[in-house]
């Protein structure tokens, strides 16, 4: 069973933020992700592509020109589960939609909303299973991507 204190933030929205992509960012990201492809770093090679240009590694969407603010989307989630005493925090995953590419020179707003928060049982006790949701708007208005992300947590 979910904790009334949890299930509170299912459906909260973050305040939007935005995202700056730059083409060295793009670059150093597809180098961390040992992703040699020239469509992240060859001006001359991504213009005769049907991209007309660098785009961003797919799950790249740049940096936040501001830090997060609390809120009571996904930080209040988060904060919820440590007091809740479900401190053991586990990634379990990240999945994509994208539906454009991400170029340099964007601005992306990215809008995190918490989706779920359910109950597991497993070897070591009760688990709580959260579920994100983020849409990323380009500067035209224009959903380029949606993230969805699984985070579990278990009491220590």
């Amino acid at each position: 069973m979910v904790p009334d204190e949890l299930k509170q933030h299912i459906g909260k929205i973050d305040p939007p933020h935005v995202r700056e992509i730059e083409k060295g960012a793009i670059r150093r990201y597809a180098e961390a992700v040992g992703d040699d492809n020239p469509l992240y770093y060859d001006e001359e090679y991504a213009a005769k592509t049907r991209y007309g240009g660098i785009i961003a590694p797919p799950g790249f969407f740049g940096w936040s020109i501001k830090p997060a603010t609390a809120s009571e989307g996904i930080i209040g989630l988060m904060t919820a589960m440590i007091e809740a005493g479900y401190a053991g925090i586990l990634d379990g995953g990240m999945a994509y939609e994208l539906f454009l590419p991400v170029r340099a020179g964007d601005t992306l707003v990215a809008s995190p909303k918490v989706k779920g928060v359910t109950a597991k049982e497993g070897k070591s006790g009760t688990m709580m299973v959260c579920q994100f949701e983020v849409a990323y708007l380009n500067q035209n208005g224009d959903l380029v991507a949606k993230a969805f992300q699984t985070l579990i947590g278990r009491k220590l």
